[in-house]
Parts: structure tokens; C-alpha cells; sequence
């Protein structure tokens, strides 16, 4: 039998990605994903940037899915009021016809409606039931849940310790994206601010305001702090308070725990889910190529390449953390105090390449941001990423520009066909003296005709 580390006793995990459109959707499962979650805006807790609000947009996306072979799991987490109780075996009996291959829900009571309506729907366990031990994972199984999503307040020792109690019940963690404040997003903070219900799935990201303390007068309990977001709602006070600790309405660092998955491959966690359900296509490509190569080479056992690492930083983000999988880490490695704004210290998303031209050998940008020529580039799609210099560019009627100037524009660039859907991404000032030398790029490549547009 073959020791507990060797390759052949790996399970490949499912790979998950968000998705809040169609496009995004597409985009995930040509980037590696060979799972998507998306949810209803009135049932699920993402009500921006979600266009899963029709039955015809959620059947493209179940069968575009199913065509591809994955699972579409359907996301049904809200904690629900009276009023959104009572519509809703009406509202998902057309939606459990399209046969999403499981529903994450949080609430048992709906869930108890679920399981007396439509006994044999696969039910997963929200992430917001806020689920950190063994004895709970076993509470859900038996009350017909078959995937639990673990809490993100869980090191990887806790991981384990429950994959060892409850081998029988599938685990989904996630490796990517936005932290809450809260556990998991059970949060007030935008309520309280701005009475916008995080539990209903209106959250404002409160938390990543800027927020200046003021003191207070000290009464009977200690010390007393006001708490201005001045951007928002300059001259507007809250009360907050102070222990020995500190004030926790902080700004958490995004989670990225690529590092981390040869060790959750180990530990038998079934499920590796990504985060952004409101992010772009762009966002979901990225993130979902550099999981896929991570996880194809820790089950070849093989190391993690530092470029995959890397690749992540081409994303903007609020600086990354490992989240809770390390215990006992420094504050400062859990949040950013500097900003709550997300930016990128490796390459801003610039254009998506729409259609390629043989006779003129040049693709069409719709740009995003702006770039101009002799810019350095890395063309993101899903045969594989290169990088390369802008040797030229122009206009639709052939005339040659040195500028893209922003977002609504449309140039052609050279690239080669096949590029037609990719993302094009410029490398940020400061990190361009990181990359390879044109010149030795191309002699690599065996190339140095400059046709392509690719040779500095």
C-alpha cells in the first residue's frame, strides 16, 4: 500500500468559482473551474451584480454547466423574514426543475421546507451557519446535509481534526477572496451604518471605510470612542467602545491560501471554493487558472510553482492574508490599515480582446483601462498566459494611435488568433524591471520576426 503522502492516494478536490453573470460563469469553466455556485437575488446573499434573478438566465447557466460536466449549485443562504418565508416553496418549485445539483442554505427552517417539498435535493451547508466543529458537522449529516462549508474561522489543524471525525460527509473550504469582520459575514455593521442588512444580502462593505476615532467622555465602563467615516458621512458620529484589546471595525486583508492547498489536499477536503460572486470575469479567470495549476500539481506531487503566487497580485486586492488557516499570527497580518481600496501592485486589468482579423493580423480591444504603446502586457487566457511588449496599435479604420485613453474606447493590437476572448492585462510601473528581457523572450521562443507584435 502506498504511503499516506504519495500522489496515488491524493483525491482531487472539486475547484469552485462564483459566478454573478453568464459571462463569468463561462469564463470560470474555461479557466478550470469544474464548479460554479450563483443565487437567486431575493433567496441568496448577493442582490448587486447578480443577473441570476430569472428562470431563463439560471437554466442557460444549470444546463451551460452541465454541458461542460460540472455542478451548479444553486445558493439559497438568506436568513429569511416572514414575508420571504412565505413565497418561497412557491418561487424555487420551478427552480428545483432546472435540477441544480445542490442548494447551500443556512436556514434550517427553510431547509426543513425543503427536505418535506423536495425530499431528494442535495442540500450543502452555508458557510453562514457558521459551522467549527466536529459534533456540528454530524448535527447537519443527519438532518440531511450533505456538504458542509466550513466556517473561515478554522486553522488547519481544525480542518483535519474534523475530516478525521466525519470521513463520511463531504467538507468545503474556502481558499480565496474577501474576509468579513464577522464570522463568516454574520455582520451588523452595515446595518447599523447605513441600514443596509448584511443578512439580507445588501451589504455596503462598511468595514472597508475610512474610519477616524474621536474620544469620548469616560463613563462607569472605561473609556469611550466616536467612531467618522468622514468620505461618506463626514460629521456623523457612532459610539464605539474599547477594551484592553483594542477596536475591531477594521479592514481585513483579502484571504489567498494557494499555499496552502497541497496541505487541504492531504487533509481530504473535497470542495476549494473561491470567493467574488459580485467580481468580474477577469477576476474569476485569474483566480481559477492559478487554483487549477496549483491543485493539478499537488496531487501529481509536485511543488507549488512561486509564479502561480505571483500571478495573484495581478488582481486588485486589499493585501493578501492566510486568513485563519495560521494560527497566532500578528494583527497586522490580518488587516490593512492603510487603505480600504482595492489595488494591484503587479498589473491593471486594461481590455477584453473581443474578435481577431487574419487580413490585418490584429485583434479588437474593448479597453478598460488605459495603455498605450510600448506598454508591457501579459495576454491572460485559458491555453496559457505571454507575455509581451505593444509594438503598435490602431484605430478601427486603420489609422495608428499611441494611446488607448480609458474605459468605452476600441483599438486593434497585434495578437495572434485564437486570442478572442482573452483578458489583457499591463503590467504597473515598478514591476516591469521584475520581467524577462524582450530580446531574450523572443530568442527563447525561437522567434524574432516581430510579426506578432509579441518582440520588444
Amino acid at each position: 500500500m502506498p504511503p499516506e503522502s504519495s500522489p496515488l492516494r491524493r483525491k482531487t478536490p472539486e475547484l469552485l468559482a462564483p459566478a454573478g453573470s453568464l459571462a463569468m460563469l463561462q469564463t470560470a469553466l474555461a479557466y478550470g473551474a469544474n464548479a460554479v455556485y450563483a443565487g437567486q437575488p431575493r433567496y441568496s446573499l448577493r442582490v448587486r451584480n447578480n443577473d441570476f434573478g430569472s428562470l431563463e438566465t439560471l437554466k442557460t447557466g444549470i444546463d451551460t454547466v452541465h454541458a461542460a460536466g460540472g455542478q451548479f449549485y444553486l445558493v439559497s443562504n438568506i436568513y429569511p423574514h416572514g414575508a420571504k418565508l412565505k413565497t418561497y416553496v412557491r418561487d424555487m418549485e420551478p427552480v428545483i426543475a432546472l435540477k441544480p445539483d445542490a442548494l447551500i442554505m443556512s436556514d434550517p427552517g427553510l431547509m426543513m421546507m425543503v427536505r418535506e417539498t423536495w425530499p431528494d435535493q442535495p442540500i450543502h451547508l452555508s458557510v453562514q451557519a457558521n459551522t467549527v466543529n466536529a459534533a456540528a458537522v454530524k448535527f447537519w449529516a443527519r438532518n440531511g446535509v450533505s456538504r458542509v462549508i466550513l466556517s473561515r474561522e478554522l486553522s488547519l489543524d481544525e480542518v483535519a481534526d474534523i475530516r478525521q471525525a466525519c470521513p463520511e460527509v463531504e467538507l468545503e473550504v474556502f481558499v480565496h477572496g474577501a474576509l468579513c469582520i464577522a464570522y463568516s459575514g454574520r455582520c451588523l455593521l452595515s446595518g447599523y451604518f447605513n441600514h443596509r442588512d448584511p443578512n439580507q444580502g445588501t451589504c455596503t462593505n462598511s468595514c472597508r471605510w475610512d474610519f477616524k476615532v474621536h474620544p469620548g467622555r469616560e463613563d462607569a465602563s472605561g473609556d469611550v470612542f466616536l467612531i467618522e467615516e468622514r468620505e461618506r458621512r463626514g460629521g456623523s458620529y457612532n459610539l464605539i467602545e474599547e477594551d484592553e484589546h483594542g477596536t475591531y471595525i477594521l479592514n481585513s486583508k483579502d484571504l489567498r491560501a494557494i499555499e496552502h492547498v497541497q496541505r487541504l489536499i492531504e487533509i481530504g477536503v473535497d470542495s476549494l471554493k473561491i470567493e467574488g460572486r459580485t467580481k468580474s470575469p477577469y477576476y474569476v479567470a485569474r483566480v481559477a487558472q492559478a487554483y487549477r495549476a496549483a491543485i493539478d500539481a499537488a496531487v501529481a506531487g509536485e511543488a507549488l510553482d512561486p509564479a502561480l503566487v505571483d500571478s495573484l497580485d495581478g488582481l486588485a486586492n486589499r493585501g493578501y492574508t492566510g486568513g485563519f488557516f495560521d494560527r497566532h499570527q500578528e494583527a497586522s497580518a490580518m488587516q490593512n490599515y492603510a487603505r480600504g481600496s482595492s489595488e494591484s501592485s503587479r498589473s491593471l486589468y486594461v481590455g477584453d480582446v473581443l474578435q481577431h482579423d487574419a487580413a490585418r493580423g490584429m485583434a479588437e480591444v474593448v479597453v478598460k483601462n488605459r495603455f498605450a504603446v510600448g506598454d508591457r502586457f501579459e495576454l491572460v487566457q485559458p491555453s496559457g498566459n505571454r507575455i509581451f511588449t505593444l509594438e503598435r496599435m490602431e484605430q478601427a479604420d486603420g489609422s495608428a494611435t499611441p494611446i488607448a485613453p480609458g474605459s468605452g474606447h476600441r483599438v486593434w493590437i497585434p495578437l495572434p488568433a485564437g486570442s478572442e476572448g482573452a483578458f489583457l492585462t499591463r503590467f504597473v510601473d515598478g514591476f516591469e524591471a521584475r520581467l524577462p528581457d524582450p530580446a531574450l523572450e523572443a530568442e527563447a521562443a525561437g522567434c524574432g520576426s516581430g510579426g506578432c507584435g509579441s518582440c520588444g
